[in-house]
C-alpha cells in the first residue's frame, strides 16, 4: 500500500470517528440528559431523566402554547424550559408575592392561542400580603415572545390563615377553573358567600359565565378543605386532588353544583352526622380516599399511547407518601379502578406533574419548601423527564401495588406513618412550626398529652395545627404516645395504658 493510499485510509477512518462522535453527541442532545433509572413496565421500559437542578420549591409546571415546559418557583418566579435539554429562560418575577410556609406562587395555567387575535395567556394563583391575614389572587398575563406583560386581576379572595390550594385549569372551550383552599377558617367551605374551599368558574376575561350554578356567582362546586391538584380529561372530566385532616386525603370527580362535604365530612359518608349531611345536602363521595394520608399533590390526565399501559389513567404525586401514583380509570372515567406506585421515595417530596402532547411525563420535587421530610440533596430541587425509551441502560424501577392493610406490628412504624411527616423520624420537629418531641413539656402530663393527641389543638395564630387522631384505636394511640414518651432520650417509665385512652374519650363524651 502507498503512503498517500494509507493516508487516505488513516483520514477516512478519523473522519468516521469523528461523524460518529458527531451523532452521538445529536442523539444525546435530542434525548437529553442521561438515563438515571429505567421504569420498566408490561410490555415499556421508561427512562427517568433529572432535565433541570437547583431549583427553589417549582411549585407548578404546565406546557406552554409555545411548545415549551414552563414552571414556576414558590418565591415568585416564572420560567420557561426547553422539555428535553433543560436550558431555562426567566419570564417574570412577581414582586407582591407572600411566600411563608404553603403560602406563594402557586398554580397556573396558559391558554391556547386565540384563533381570532393570536394572543395566548397565562394565569397565576398565588398569596400576597393584606393588613389582617393573606390575599389569594389570580392574575392573567398576555404571552408575548418571551415576557408576560398587561398583568390583569381576575379575582381575589382574602382571609386566609393557611390552606391556599391553589390550582388553575383551563377547558378548550376557554372556561378558567381555579380552586382555593379552606383558608383554615372553620366554615368557610360550606359558606355560598365564601369563595374558599371551592371551584371557582370564569371567562378569560374575568367574567362570571352565564351557565354557572347560581346566576352571578362563579362558584362551581364547594366543600374542600384544600385541593392541591386540577385536572381535565380528554372528555372534559375534572378530578381533584386534595389533603384531608389526620386522615381521608381524597381523590374527587368533580360535577357541576356538587358539594363535596368538607368540613362536615372527611372522607365517604360513613358515620351517623356525616350521612346525616350527606343526605340533607346530596353531597358527593371521592372516587378514592387514603387513610394514612399521603398529602397528594399534582395531578394529571395521562391518554396517550406512547406508554399504552398508562392510558386513561389520572398521573398522582405526593409528598408525604413521595411517589408517583397511576390511578387507572373506568372506561367511562368515573372509577379508579387500578394503582400502581412508582419511584417510591427515589426522589423525595414530589409537587407536581404534567403531560406533554408527545405524551412524555414531567415531575418536580419539593424537597427544599417549608416542611422538608429530610435534608435535601445538595442539587435539589430537581425537574424529571419520564420518557419512553428502547431499552434498559440503567438501574430497574418496578411499579408496586399499594399496601392494603396497614402494618401494626411495631411502634416506631406507627409513629412513621402519622407523625414523622412533620415531627420529623428523629422527633426534632420543625422549628417555629412543630414542636421537638425530645422536650415538649406535655411529655410530663399524661392527660394533656392524650388530650392532644386524641382530639388535635387548635391556636388562633397557627393554622397548621395539630389534627386529631381519634379514628386510631386505643390500642394505636397508646403504642404511638409510649414510643414519644420513651424515645429519644425521653425515658418516661410510667407507660399510657390503653384504658387511659379509653377514659379520656369517655371524658370528652361526657363534657
Amino acid at each position: 500500500m502507498t503512503k498517500r493510499r494509507a493516508g487516505i485510509k488513516v483520514l477516512t477512518g478519523a473522519l468516521a470517528v469523528a461523524l460518529s462522535c458527531v451523532l452521538f453527541q445529536c442523539r444525546q442532545a435530542q434525548q437529553g440528559p442521561q438515563i438515571r433509572f429505567n421504569i420498566v413496565l408490561d410490555s415499556s421500559v421508561l427512562g427517568v431523566q433529572e432535565i433541570s437542578v437547583s431549583n427553589k420549591v417549582p411549585w407548578e409546571l404546565i406546557w406552554g402554547a409555545d411548545n415549551r415546559l414552563w414552571y414556576n418557583e414558590q418565591e415568585g418566579r416564572i420560567y420557561q424550559m426547553d422539555p428535553v435539554g433543560g436550558k431555562r429562560k426567566l419570564l417574570l418575577r412577581i414582586e407582591d408575592v407572600a411566600g411563608k410556609t404553603t403560602a406563594g406562587l402557586l398554580g397556573m395555567a396558559s391558554s391556547a392561542p386565540d384563533p381570532a387575535t393570536g394572543r395566548s395567556y397565562l394565569f397565576a394563583a398565588y398569596t400576597f400580603a393584606m393588613k389582617d391575614s393573606i390575599g389569594l389572587k389570580l392574575v392573567r398575563y398576555l404571552v408575548q415572545k418571551d415576557t408576560l406583560v398587561e398583568p390583569k386581576v381576575i379575582a381575589v379572595v382574602s382571609g386566609f390563615r393557611g390552606h391556599y390550594g391553589s390550582r388553575v385549569a383551563i377547558l378548550p372551550d376557554h372556561k378558567l377553573y381555579w380552586a382555593t383552599g379552606d383558608g383554615a377558617q372553620q366554615g368557610s367551605t360550606q359558606n355560598a358567600s365564601d369563595l374558599k374551599g371551592k371551584i371557582l368558574r370564569f371567562n378569560l376575561d374575568g367574567r362570571i359565565p352565564a351557565d354557572n350554578p347560581v346566576p352571578g356567582s362563579p362558584v362551581w362546586a364547594r366543600g374542600f378543605r384544600n385541593i392541591q391538584g386540577l385536572a381535565f380529561s380528554d372528555t372534559t372530566l375534572l378530578y381533584t386532588s386534595e389533603h384531608g385532616d389526620a386522615a381521608d386525603d381524597e381523590v374527587n370527580l368533580i360535577r357541576k353544583g356538587g358539594n363535596f362535604g368538607w368540613s362536615a365530612i372527611e372522607g365517604k359518608a360513613n358515620l351517623a352526622e356525616e350521612k346525616a349531611f350527606a343526605d340533607s345536602t346530596h353531597a358527593i363521595d371521592p372516587l378514592l380516599a387514603w387513610t394514612p394520608t399521603i398529602a397528594p399533590s399534582g395531578i394529571a390526565f395521562y391518554n396517550s399511547s406512547k406508554i399504552p399501559e398508562w392510558k386513561n389513567s389520572l398521573l398522582l404525586v405526593s409528598l408525604k407518601d413521595r411517589s408517583l401514583r397511576v390511578l387507572g380509570l373506568s372506561k367511562d372515567g368515573h372509577a379508579i379502578v387500578k394503582e400502581r406506585i412508582y419511584l417510591d421515595k427515589i426522589y423525595g417530596r414530589l409537587r407536581a406533574v404534567c403531560v406533554s402532547p408527545e405524551g412524555d411525563i414531567y415531575l418536580s420535587t419539593s424537597n427544599r419548601d417549608w416542611n422538608p421530610y429530610s435534608k435535601p440533596a445538595a442539587d435539589d430541587d430537581k425537574i424529571i423527564r419520564i420518557t419512553k425509551v428502547s431499552r434498559v441502560t440503567a438501574k430497574v424501577l418496578r411499579g408496586k401495588a399499594p399496601e392494603t392493610k396497614l402494618s401494626r406490628e411495631n411502634a416506631i412504624g406507627l409513629y412513621t406513618i402519622y407523625c414523622a411527616s412533620c415531627h420529623k423520624e428523629d422527633g426534632s420537629g420543625s422549628p417555629g412550626m412543630f414542636p421537638s418531641l425530645r422536650t415538649t413539656p406535655l411529655l410530663n402530663q399524661q392527660q394533656p398529652l392524650i388530650d392532644v393527641f386524641l382530639f388535635g389543638k387548635s391556636t388562633k395564630d397557627n393554622p397548621n395545627r395539630m389534627p386529631s387522631f381519634k379514628f386510631l384505636n386505643n390500642e394505636e394511640a397508646a403504642a404511638i404516645l409510649n414510643f414519644i414518651r420513651s424515645g429519644w432520650g425521653n425515658n418516661h417509665s410510667d407507660s399510657i395504658t390503653e384504658a387511659a385512652v379509653q377514659e379520656r374519650r369517655n371524658a370528652k363524651k361526657g363534657r
